[in-house]
C-alpha cells in the first residue's frame, strides 16, 4: 500500500490525521535535520499500523514535507 504522507515537523505532540482524500498528515516532535524527522515518521506508522519499522519504506520526499510511503501490510 502507498499512502502520500505530509509531514509537520517540531510540532507539541506527535499525531496522525487521516485526510478526506486518505493521504496522512503527521505531526512530528523532531525538526528536519540529520533525517531525525524520518526516523520517527516510520516510528510513528510502525506503530499506527502495527508493523515492523523494516515494512514502511520512504520512496520518494526523503529530503521534502510531501513524501511517498510505501508500507508492507502482508
Amino acid at each position: 500500500m502507498q499512502k502520500k504522507v505530509k509531514v509537520a515537523p517540531n510540532s507539541k505532540h506527535p499525531a496522525i490525521k487521516e485526510e478526506p482524500d486518505g493521504s496522512l498528515t503527521v505531526h512530528l516532535k523532531s525538526p528536519l535535520i540529520n533525517g531525525k524527522a524520518n526516523q520517527e515518521l516510520i516510528q510513528l506508522l510502525a506503530k499506527k499500523f502495527e508493523i515492523p519499522k523494516t515494512r514502511i519504506k520512504i520512496k520518494s520526499g526523503l529530503v521534502s514535507r510531501q513524501k511517498l510511503i510505501e508500507i508492507d501490510l502482508n
